[in-house]
């Protein structure tokens, strides 16, 4: 239940709502306080399109349910957070502003896609662009909602030139550079991956084929326990434990056994025993219990 429920200022949630609605500028003022330090009026007008009167019922709002948060400060004529804030909405977490933070500064999200105001200089890794054809993403997407195949013309690694296949998407993943669909291949009769930039051409619907219930390996999800390199010195891994949020020394992902392959790689754990202490930092610490479950490289098309 979200914090704004618990205060009962939750309304239902319609299109409108979800933009205009009070308790979206409550969760607005919310952030700002937390992550600007002071809110006034002027910024519910400007984000919102909304009227003074109406952005001082909010604040006031906001100021009812949680009067331990702000305070007037009256040289300035803004709200100003106080050492005894503590949020009411799920927007304001740390995890929530560093993901707008980053959207922002690729130019992912606009100005009115993000509470953010006052932002830092911010940068990230540069990566090269992987286009997807509006045409193929809108196909793909079509063929999940309603449920049917797809002819497609896919130029895959292990070919030298594309070959036209039938697929029935059912889901989409990210390995974190690159987009794919996950489907039932007609022509290899088993569920596999497809890098959504490899896919030259859409056509027609098919009939589809196996229903995603019988994809085991995308519908089995493991545990993956993490733990600092035993071989680092006691504050080294104190250090990893902290990067990576570890309570009593381990953490647990969740992750689809589809995408294990993926998630080992950007963990650089797919390769084990082959890097120094310093540079790996981290192991499995059930890597018995992982290792059945590897997915072979023919997974990945």
């Amino acid at each position: 239940m979200s914090n704004l429920k618990r205060h009962g200022l939750e309304q239902p949630q319609t299109k409108v709502n979800v933009r205009w609605g009070q308790d979206r500028r409550l969760a607005f003022i919310d952030f700002r306080l937390q992550w600007d330090g002071h809110i006034n009026r002027g910024d519910l007008t400007e984000f919102f399109g909304i009227s003074i009167p109406q952005a001082s019922l909010d604040i006031a709002r906001y100021t009812e349910v949680a009067p331990q948060n702000l305070a007037y400060d009256r040289s300035s004529r803004e709200y100003r957070i106080t050492e005894n804030f503590q949020p009411i909405s799920s927007e304001s977490q740390p995890q929530r502003y560093l993901s707008e933070l980053l959207g922002s500064a690729t130019g992912i999200l606009d100005s009115g896609g993000s509470f953010i105001g006052w932002s830092p200089p911010v940068e990230s890794i540069p990566r090269p662009g992987r286009i997807v054809e509006a045409i193929t993403l809108a196909a793909i997407l079509k063929a999940i909602r309603v449920g049917t195949g797809l002819k497609i013309v896919y130029q895959s690694m292990s070919r030298p030139e594309p070959s036209t296949r039938i697929i029935s998407p059912h889901a989409l993943a990210n390995d974190g550079f690159r987009w794919h669909v996950r489907a039932y291949c007609h022509l290899r009769c088993e569920f596999r991956d497809f890098v959504l930039g490899r896919i030259l051409e859409v056509h027609e619907a098919e009939p589809a084929g196996k229903s995603p219930a019988e994809d085991t390996e995308w519908n089995k999800v493991l545990t993956l326990v993490l733990a600092p390199h035993p071989e680092l010195s006691s504050g080294k891994r104190r250090a990893i434990e902290m990067d990576y949020g570890m309570r009593n020394g381990e953490v647990k992902l969740q992750c689809r056994q589809a995408l294990l392959f993926y998630t080992l790689r950007s963990l650089g754990l797919e390769n084990r025993d082959t890097r120094l202490p310093e540079v790996q930092q981290i192991i499995i610490k059930n890597q018995y219990d992982i290792d059945s479950f590897r997915s072979p490289p023919s997974a990945i098309v």
